[in-house]
């Protein structure tokens, strides 16, 4: 199986570079990225998505408030590290135009996975979740000691370890949120990648997903029968 996947943080310098050096030295036929087209065009052009509220009120409110929290707190840290959001993405498919390579997008639509988050949560998860995140309770100093840290460099992919307690706190303390945000994801990516293997036999695919979703995928594509 000729797959290969990248785990990067949106708002981190070093994924930039990780993709520009595995895009130079893998020429990959096709690079498969957690975008759908609405964050394509979003990436591309700058422009926020505005919504009605016939369409805020069909993916829910819940949904929608979370999305924004996190989209605020995400461009809140990115400028703190001088990074926009998405860049390592937004990289990736200008190396792509300009060497000629397929793109793949994988991820589920965004407009989906936010009508189920607010279909699956409820108010009190959603309200301790975010309070959780925002006040680093959700990975406490001593849970950082444990696992040998003192820190946490967000100007840096997080390492193998990091993500594993974190995704396992999420998905112990906010089952939930761990199906909708992760679990399904994980399972509609690995079915495209699935397809694209199918697709084009012997071709050399580099995926580009978030950190938190690549030991999961990798796991899924293992026990799949691509032939």
């Amino acid at each position: 199986m000729s797959v290969h996947i990248i785990g990067t943080s949106h708002i981190a310098l070093q994924s930039i570079n990780e993709i520009k050096k595995a895009i130079s030295e893998q020429k990959p036929d096709l690079i498969a990225l957690e975008l759908d087209p609405e964050r394509v065009y979003v990436l591309l052009h700058g422009e926020k998505t505005r919504l009605s509220w016939r369409e805020i009120l069909r993916i829910g409110v819940k949904g929608f408030v979370f999305a924004k929290l996190g989209q605020c707190l995400q461009q809140r840290l990115g400028k703190m590290l001088g990074v926009s959001p998405g860049s390592e993405m937004k990289v990736a498919l200008e190396l792509a135009r300009k060497g000629g390579i397929k793109i793949a997008l994988i991820d589920q639509p965004v407009r989906i996975t936010l009508k189920n988050f607010s279909q699956e949560l409820t108010w009190k998860d959603k309200f301790r979740f975010l309070e959780d995140v925002l006040t680093g309770i959700f990975l406490p100093r001593w849970q950082l000691r444990r696992i040998g840290l003192t820190s946490f460099d967000l100007s840096k992919v997080p390492g193998k370890r990091i993500v594993s307690v974190m995704i396992k706190q999420l998905q112990q303390r906010y089952p939930s949120v761990y199906k909708v945000l992760v679990e399904d994801r994980n399972k509609f990516m690995v079915k495209k990648i699935v397809h694209l293997l199918r697709e084009n036999p012997g071709k050399k695919i580099l995926v580009i997903v978030g950190a938190g979703h690549k030991e999961g995928m990798e796991e899924l594509l293992l026990k799949v029968d691509v032939i």
